[in-house]
């Protein structure tokens, strides 16, 4: 009954902030604007608003249940409270892929955007736990704790983001939109490039979902998991591809987006509990309703301009992070 009851309040929450998404910006139209708008109608300049705000609306609510989908299987997969696709580096490793595409292969198509930072997600994924397992001995699975993982993740983003800053150095024709881009935010959302980006987001989200079952054993421990049937390898690397494409294709379309999948998780298990079969739909749907009310905090608070949703959420975010470091035992990360 809770579980259901929290499904109806986040699916109400998400037509509130949708309305509210489109009804409010530079200029807040009346509700028969919205209404005229939503219907088709672009002859006043309320109705013209509301339409430009549709799909940017639709962008909001796509990647952020992505982005908390993608931080939910990450931290199931690593077993990190503290693991997000931000703080572990795959955001900003596709960011720095998709740089790379533009400034020197003159990549311009949504759908070569979108292989090409799932490559650089996958990637700096890889160095990421790379780095993180290594001990005194050498590489060791077993070395890669939460916090070294975060540690790494942070590392690796700061050097990634400086090799953006260095492939953009000198480029003016890019430089602008690369570092608006760069920020992350939706306010560039066409419905073309969400086509494009569709079939990736919904084969990420169909993988993560399956990945449920085994992520409840991953919890378990892996030798446990094992003992249960679960093919500990196969299942930890199909969860993590899933959160990989999520990340990797949402960040083609906006930009670096960080804590969403690091805020998320964390409130909705208060909320609901560890079952992932729960968890995932149910993070989704606050992920949706979050990056949107952000994205509305942003166009409000800065009215005429706006303040990019990958801002936002670091405000919010940064805080959180902070707080789940506080509340864990360091030494036991």
């Amino acid at each position: 009954m809770r579980r259901s009851a929290w499904t109806l309040a986040l699916l109400g929450a998400i037509v509130v902030l949708a309305l509210l998404s489109v009804a409010f910006g530079a200029r807040v139209v009346s509700p028969g604007e919205v209404w005229a708008g939503l219907a088709g109608s672009a002859e006043g300049f309320g109705e013209a608003a509301v339409a430009k705000r549709v799909p940017r609306t639709v962008l909001a609510l796509v990647a952020g249940a992505a982005l908390a989908v993608s931080g939910v299987v990450m931290q199931g997969v690593t077993r990190n409270p503290l693991a997000d696709p931000g703080i572990l580096g795959v955001n900003m490793g596709a960011a720095l892929a998709v740089v790379v595409g533009i400034a020197h292969f003159g990549l311009r198509s949504a759908t070569s955007f979108i292989w090409v930072a799932i490559a650089g997600a996958a990637l700096a994924a890889l160095v990421v736990y790379a780095i993180a397992s290594l001990g005194p001995n050498g590489f060791h699975a077993g070395a890669a704790t939460p916090l070294k993982l975060a540690l790494s993740g942070a590392a690796v983003s700061a050097a990634l983001a400086s090799f953006v800053s260095a492939v953009i150095l000198g480029r003016n024709d890019i430089a602008s939109g690369v570092r608006s881009w760069q920020i992350g935010g939706v306010g560039g959302a066409d419905f073309g490039s969400m086509a494009a980006v569709a079939p990736f987001l919904a084969g990420g989200l169909a993988v993560s979902l399956l990945a449920a079952k085994a992520l409840n054993s991953l919890a378990l421990g892996d030798e446990l998991a094992a003992g249960l049937g679960e093919r500990v390898g196969l299942a930890r690397g199909l969860a993590s591809l899933g959160a990989i494409v999520l990340a990797g294709a949402v960040t083609a379309l906006t930009g670096p987006i960080g804590f969403v999948g690091l805020v998320v998780p964390h409130v909705v298990r208060l909320l609901v509990g560890s079952d992932h079969r729960w968890l995932l739909p149910l993070s989704a749907l606050a992920g949706a309703a979050l990056l949107t009310a952000a994205d509305i905090v942003g166009r409000v608070v800065a009215r005429p301009a706006e303040i990019d949703v990958g801002i936002v959420t670091a405000l919010v975010g940064a805080p959180f992070f902070i707080y789940i470091v506080r509340r864990q035992k360091v030494r036991e990360l």
